[in-house]
């Protein structure tokens, strides 16, 4: 088991660039620090898991954080893939951002493996500050097009292009 330190006393110096959003929520992630995820945001921000869970203030994503590195993610380390930023003012931005976590708690005897996702954090600049108002976290399963729910009410990935000819199948989808 790898040890961590946690540090919820942490000094969170402000963000200059919309690109160093991911950096910070990296960094305060692999120190199992929620209070340096909750700092990014603004008090009234939003923030949507990747199963859809959907947090509207600042209290409430330290929480979600905090369980989260306590329990489910306390010996995962994540990694930015990928970061990009597109300006839609001089004073809002929206970043993404390809994550890779590892280490993730086993369930039910079961390894968690590898995920990737992507994040997608909404940024506004006030006094010279970039803070988030709105974040949202997606899975990635390669190969997918969609969800589907079965009739016994579980949700599966699923690809649709085995049932296209291959003459017509279009793989920019």
């Amino acid at each position: 088991m790898k040890t961590k330190k946690i540090n919820s006393m942490s000094i969170h110096p402000p963000v200059y660039h919309p690109n160093e959003v991911p950096e910070r929520f990296r960094d305060a992630w692999n120190r199992n620090d929620p209070s340096g995820i909750a700092a990014l945001f603004v008090d009234d921000a939003d923030f949507i898991n990747v199963t859809g869970m959907w947090w509207e203030n600042k209290k409430d994503i330290f929480e979600a954080h905090d369980f989260g590195l306590r329990i489910i993610f306390q010996d995962s380390d994540l990694e930015i893939i990928r970061t990009k930023v597109k300006m839609l003012s001089v004073d809002i931005a929206v970043v993404h951002a390809h994550i890779r976590i590892t280490g993730q708690t086993a369930q039910k005897e079961k390894d968690a493996g590898l995920r990737e996702t992507i994040f997608l954090f909404v940024v506004k600049r006030s006094n010279e500050h970039w803070l988030c108002i709105s974040a949202q976290n997606t899975d990635i399963v390669f190969g997918k097009q969609t969800n589907f729910r079965e009739e016994d009410g579980k949700l599966h990935s699923v690809s649709y292009k085995e049932r296209i000819p291959f003459s017509k199948l279009n793989t920019n989808a």
